[in-house]
Order: C-alpha cells, then structure tokens, then sequence
C-alpha cells in the first residue's frame, strides 16, 4: 500500500492521481466541518471545494514538517476566514435551515449529541429532534466561536493549536471555548456533563 507521504511525494511532482488518493482520504472531514460551520449544503460544498484547491495550488510548498492533516486543518481554517470575510462585506439576515437528511448524516459522527436522549425515546424520532436542536444551539455561537469549538471538539485541535491557526493567543481559545459551552449548555438544558467531541486536550 502507497504510504500517505508517498503520495505526496507524487502529487508535488503533478501526480493528479496521488493528489485525488489524498483527499479521497479526508474529503468527509472536511466536508462535515464545513457544512457545520456554515450550515448550508451548498455553501459547505463551495467551501469544501475552495479547501482543495487551495490545497492543491500549495502543495508543493509541503516541508513534511508536520503530518498532512495539520497542514490541511491550516488550509481550511484559513479559507473558512476568509469565508466569514467575505459574508461580512455581503451578510444578509436570511436565516437558513439545513437538509435533514444531511443532519441525520452528521449526527452519526456528532457526539456532542450522544447522551442526551430519553432512553425510551424511538431512534429515528430522536436522531430528528437531537439534529434540530445541536444545530440550532451551535447557530447560536458566533461564528469565529462556532470555528473555534468545532477546532477543538470535532478536529481535536489543543487551544494553543487553534491560536496558532488564528493568529491569537491560547488564552483567547479558551476564553471562547469556555463561553460556547456556557451558550450550549444553556441553549441544549444539559447540566455540567456536556458531551463533548474529540477534544481531550488542553
């Protein structure tokens, strides 16, 4: 089997082969942070696009100094930036709901939901209502705090991590992410025991 640095090894060459084995492998991440960060299908397949090719207009400045998913995460957080700019210049107050069938999707990866649930409650009834609700609750967040808990609880990214990806100080990170947990904790009527993501480490 073709290790990943391999292939990016070929890629950089102009292997167009290499580079679609690459982000075949993290295409659903970044597709889900997207659409969790912007909330519309459409707008999180453009997003997820512009991530890509940015990626691949950049590849051959890669250094193997860190894994590719860390060079990635740098990439897509920079373009989502740039797509909070961008809706800044031209925000409308249009307020957006998101497929069910796509939060039913992302609800199999969402463990911010997990635990939540009545324990009699039916699946399919469940999986709907946890969907509205985590939704909504994280279009609550601004946005820079959405990107920031998102970072942390679904990338797993370290506050210091994230601060270096937005060019602000760790403390900054966790004052966001303190506020966020205090928003979801209030908008979802959880107590202390929040579930949480990936996020484990400081």
């Amino acid at each position: 089997m073709t290790s990943e640095n391999e292939l990016i090894r070929r890629a950089q060459g102009g292997d167009l082969d290499a580079f679609c084995r690459l982000a075949r492998e993290h295409e659903r991440r970044v597709y889900a942070l997207a659409l969790h960060y912007c909330r519309r299908p459409e707008d999180a397949e453009d997003l997820s696009q512009e991530v890509w090719l940015k990626a691949f207009r950049s590849l051959k400045g890669f250094r193997f100094e860190s894994s590719f998913l860390t060079w990635l995460r740098r990439i897509m957080v920079n373009a989502f930036l740039n797509h909070r700019r961008a809706q800044e210049v031209t925000r409308d107050k249009v307020k957006t709901r998101v497929g069910l069938d796509s939060l039913e999707e992302l609800l199999e990866e969402q463990t911010l939901a997990r635990g939540l649930a009545d324990e009699g409650a039916e699946d399919g009834y469940h999986r709907k209502l946890m969907a509205g609700r985590v939704m909504r609750a994280l279009g609550e967040l601004t946005e820079q705090q959405r990107l920031i808990f998102l970072l942390k609880h679904r990338e797993g990214m370290t506050s210091q991590e994230i601060a270096e990806s937005l060019n602000c100080s760790a403390g900054t990170v966790k004052k966001s992410l303190f506020r966020s947990i205090e928003k979801l904790r209030a908008s979802l009527g959880v107590g202390e025991e929040l579930p949480l993501g990936a996020g484990g480490k400081s």
